[in-house]
């Protein structure tokens, strides 16, 4: 299944690790391990069992063929096995007389005659116990199962059958039961795989809710959390659907969460932006008095520092409600309208600006021979790159180099990066320096202040445009990427 964000889950599924396999795999081939278990153990009583009948079967015809039958014109009357009729095919006869065997013992053949036996046969005859057990010997003529019984005239009497019969049913047995396991294994894997992935549906469903809201954007904006488990695999009376059910709850819920978050924001936003609008009017009114009490009244010395104290302040906050407007209008996602910005002529304009407000500092740029045209509102490109190198120059101390460069990417992008060798931003500040009001300056020297929201609108602008701007710091490196999309060819 796949995991929810921020859950760590593997990166690769091994055969050599069972862990990593899926549930249904393993669900799979559990029952297959089941199956070859229960059918080898089958395999094996039927086998035992067989063999045990077939034992006893041989043991009674082999009872049956040493007693022989009295030959005709025999004055003794004592049965003579190797005379006695009806006997199959391969039976083997034999009588020992002072501990040799007769030369009439022998194989039976289809004629009615005998083979003769080898003086290895006639050894394990001779070895044989006298007890009536039927053994299992190997002969030249295969495998035997004989019996010697002693009689009562002094001789001992040897009556063997061949187990080719018996070996022959016990192979077809074992054949028979391969190929019924081997095609119940087929079954088993075919019927199986489609049984355990259609009831394991709803926990693949489960899986796409999870990982769909996963990718979704719930930081910050406004966020549809329309996903949700399907009603056939949220049950609650089964313990899937229990765990569907409880996930569409939990949904409500962050979707509920969300929603009263982005009625906030709006509250806020608007609050932000009827406030900054009401506060134009009167910062505008102090400016003028300001100016005119600059031209009309006399005033002493301490007077035109308060006076100009006041009037700079004006302007400081005046630049803050802009600022705040600018993000206002931003947050509301309103369509821009944009024309071809040549990016490396608005670069080299704005690197001038900085070069006169900070000429304690080494600027410089990196261009491509060519221009390089992007599609953007001029206006708020020029405040992206103007933040930017205000920051570069606010934060870092007299003397430090700041390179910007413009390059086009291989995807057709444009990148606008500016680089300063200062003393870095640390890390803690790193993830939150896109935030409206966050502040580095103690991290980075410098004298002047800000108000927190140049990167915002930085981010806000790029975003607008479609394009992204990252972050990489360090002591002595530090490089702002701005990516926006390149303008497409003017056709001919």
């Amino acid at each position: 299944m796949s995991s929810l964000s921020g859950v760590p889950r593997p990166t690769g599924r091994s055969w050599f690790n069972p862990s990593t396999w899926h549930l249904r795999t393993r669900l799979i081939l559990l029952s297959m391990a089941l199956l070859v278990a229960i059918s080898g153990a089958i395999g094996v009583v039927s086998y035992a069992s067989m063999d045990v009948v077939l034992s006893n079967q041989l043991d009674a015809q082999l009872a049956l063929a040493s007693r022989g039958r009295p030959p005709e014109g025999n004055p003794s009357g004592r049965p003579d096995p190797l005379d006695a009729r009806g006997q199959s095919v391969g039976t083997l006869n034999a009588r020992v007389v002072g501990g040799q065997v007769s030369r009439e013992a022998g194989f039976l053949s289809s004629d009615a005659t005998r083979t003769a036996l080898t003086s290895r046969d006639v050894a394990t005859l001779q070895a044989l116990p006298h007890n009536g057990v039927p053994v299992d010997r190997q002969l030249s003529n295969g495998d035997y199962r004989l019996m010697a019984t002693e009689s009562p005239y002094g001789d001992v009497v040897i009556t063997g059958l061949p187990l080719a019969t018996k070996q022959s049913t016990e192979a077809s047995l074992v054949l028979t039961m391969v190929l019924v396991s081997l095609g119940g294994l087929v079954l088993i894997g075919l019927a199986g795989t489609a049984l355990i992935r259609r009831t394991m549906r709803p926990l693949e469903q489960l899986s796409d809710v999870a990982t769909k809201v996963s990718k979704l954007p719930l930081d910050a904006g406004e966020v549809a959390l329309a996903v949700r488990v399907p009603p056939a695999a949220a049950h609650p009376t089964t313990e899937v659907g229990s765990v569907g059910h409880a996930l569409n709850l939990m949904l409500d819920n962050v979707s509920n969460a969300l929603e009263a978050r982005q009625r906030s924001e709006m509250k806020v936003r608007q609050f932000v932006a009827d406030a900054s609008h009401e506060l134009r009017t009167p910062l505008t009114a102090i400016r003028g008095y300001t100016e005119l009490m600059r031209m009309t009244e006399h005033l002493t010395e301490d007077g035109q520092k308060s006076l100009g104290r006041v009037q700079s302040q004006s302007e400081r906050m005046t630049a803050l409600v802009e600022d705040l407007l600018l993000l206002a209008r931003l947050d509301e996602g309103k369509a821009t309208e944009t024309t071809d910005v040549d990016l490396t002529q608005l670069v080299v304009e704005t690197v001038s600006d900085e070069k006169v407000m900070a000429p304690d500092h080494t600027w410089q740029l990196q261009l491509p021979d060519e221009p390089v045209t992007v599609r953007g509102d001029t206006t708020q490109l020029h405040q992206v790159l103007a933040n930017l190198l205000s920051n570069a120059r606010k934060h870092t101390p007299p003397g430090t180099t700041v390179t910007t460069g413009v390059m086009r990417s291989a995807d057709g992008s444009v990148v606008v990066t500016v680089t300063d060798d200062g003393p870095g931003i640390p890390a803690e500040f790193q993830g939150s320096i896109f935030s409206r009001f966050t502040r580095a300056d103690a991290a980075r020297s410098g004298s002047e202040g800000s108000s927190g929201l140049g990167l915002s609108i930085v981010e806000s602008i790029v975003a607008a445009h479609s394009g992204t701007v990252e972050l990489v710091s360090r002591p002595g490196r530090t490089e702002f990427a701005v990516r926006l999309p390149g303008a497409a060819p003017a056709r001919s």
